[in-house]
């Protein structure tokens, strides 16, 4: 039998996962198309991360100018390869965390603080309050 910390804790995992989960299922397609054309799928740390395939165009493109190596959906990464997730983990793994904590509000904060660090005359990236948190982070 579980101690009443253990169903404490079991219970706040279990909320985390429900408040990040219309992000994750949304990303749930593309990690699926990823695996479709011959790239991975696999749980990790109990996140789904999916990468290679048609991904690796797709994420490299993404953003004219921006290569993006991976990214975080709720309880999702994709990634261009098994290298760039294992070199991101740690960092996307604070995102992860960053969408338990603020749910599918993470993706309007984030563009925000995109758009505030551009009006600083910082970077739209490097400038962001949650990637500065992921990178101190990780």
């Amino acid at each position: 039998m579980r101690s009443a910390a253990q169903r404490r804790r079991l219970a706040r995992r279990a909320a985390a996962y429900v408040w990040a989960a219309p992000v994750s299922l949304a990303a749930l397609p593309a990690a699926l198309l990823g695996a479709a054309t011959g790239g991975r799928l696999r749980i990790r740390g109990g996140v789904l991360e999916a990468c290679g395939g048609a991904l690796r165009p797709i994420l490299s493109r993404a953003v004219p100018g921006f290569a993006i190596s991976a990214i975080t959906f709720g309880h999702v990464v994709l990634g261009t390869g098994a290298d760039a997730l294992e070199e991101t983990r740690a960092h996307e793994r604070v995102h992860v965390r960053q969408y338990e904590r603020w749910g599918a509000f993470f993706l309007p904060l984030y563009l925000l603080a995109s758009l505030l660090a551009l009006a600083r005359g910082r970077s739209v990236y490097a400038g962001n309050a949650f990637e500065r948190q992921a990178e101190t982070e990780s």
